[in-house]
């Protein structure tokens, strides 16, 4: 479905047809003026007229209907088109949500088309609409703006991923709570959360290298004013330093999961240390008590009245020796 249509002419939002195709040609005809069409998960059918219109190349449409891509920037001989990854995040639940943007841009048009609820486009437009002098750039700002919009968020989340993971390692190393049954099973979940963050912020690395004038190919992007390249080289440092932080902490998850491994390991080792001593301890009485249990007529101190408080004082210092014996190699 289109959620908005607007034409935006000298950096401001200007009214114009209704019909998208109408507004194209309006903003074509004259100067620094551009449509913005935004579309929420279209069908195949609402989207086809669009991509007629704007002469979109069907591989970057069948990607923006399809969704589930990789953030990736493709140049086209009509349009530029990108794929951006929203995400958001769930603290109670520590569970990372993403979405997806595509953006369009050409000749004095901008296509956005969003899939799932973590897009900020609305926000963006906005924030943009307020901003007259940004907007005077053309589908250039948009761009900028969309992808500024989504990193600044990355930072947002990957603060809290970094707060969640200090609660964690205060439990993994807490003497009460470390050896929780379930602490392994969370400490997996969340580096599949930080696993789910780096698949939206690592692929996003290089074609914003691009766009910063910066990469592979220092060559300036088709569609994309060349004034704006350090506007998108600090989005491009500001991702830099999103992705040092969930590498930090997926390195920092691994180690927790390998502490709290090896605490069992050694909480295992002490539990069965402690269970060979107390059956030590309980073999000596049982040992002794099973001579004395043998039916025979022969056997020393059988007939001596003192035998039987003799046998239990014997048993007790041995119970005594060996608990002290135990002790002291810190077996109990």
């Amino acid at each position: 479905m289109i959620v908005d249509c607007a034409i935006y002419r000298d950096g401001r939002r200007t009214e114009g047809p209704a019909d998208f195709s109408h507004a194209l040609a309006q903003c074509r005809r004259g100067r620094d003026a551009f449509v913005w069409i935004g579309l929420y998960e279209p069908t195949e059918k609402e989207f086809d007229r669009v991509s007629q219109e704007f002469g979109l190349h069907p591989l970057a449409v069948e990607d923006a209907l399809n969704a589930h891509q990789r953030p990736k920037l493709e140049v086209y001989d009509d349009s530029l088109f990108m794929v951006l990854k929203p995400v958001g995040y769930e603290a109670k639940s520590d569970i990372v949500t993403s979405g997806e943007v595509m953006v369009f841009i050409g000749d004095s048009f901008v296509v956005t088309v969003r899939h799932g609820e973590e897009a900020p486009l609305a926000a963006v437009r906005h924030r943009l609409e307020e901003e007259p002098e940004m907007l005077r750039h053309g589908p250039t700002a948009v761009l900028y703006s969309i992808a500024d919009a989504v990193v600044d968020h990355y930072v947002e989340v990957a603060g809290e991923l970094g707060t969640d993971l200090d609660e964690l390692e205060t439990e993994v190393f807490s003497p009460t709570s470390g050896g929780s049954r379930h602490t392994a099973s969370r400490i997996y979940a969340f580096k599949r959360q930080i696993l789910e963050f780096r698949r939206a912020t690592g692929p996003l690395a290089q074609p914003l290298a691009r766009l910063a004038g910066g990469g592979v190919s220092s060559t300036r992007v088709p569609f994309v004013h060349e004034k704006a390249q350090p506007f998108f080289r600090d989005v491009s440092d500001h991702l830099t330093r999103v992705n040092e932080s969930v590498e930090g902490l997926d390195r920092l998850v691994s180690d927790v999961l390998s502490a709290h491994l090896a605490q069992m390991s050694v909480r295992q080792n002490d539990d069965m240390r402690k269970i060979s001593a107390w059956a030590a301890m309980a073999a000596v009485p049982t040992m002794i008590a099973g001579i004395y249990g043998m039916n025979f007529d022969h056997m020393p101190e059988l007939h001596w009245r003192v035998s039987y408080p003799a046998v239990i004082l014997a048993m007790a210092a041995l119970e005594v020796l060996l608990y002290r014996l135990f002790k002291h190699r810190g077996w109990l």
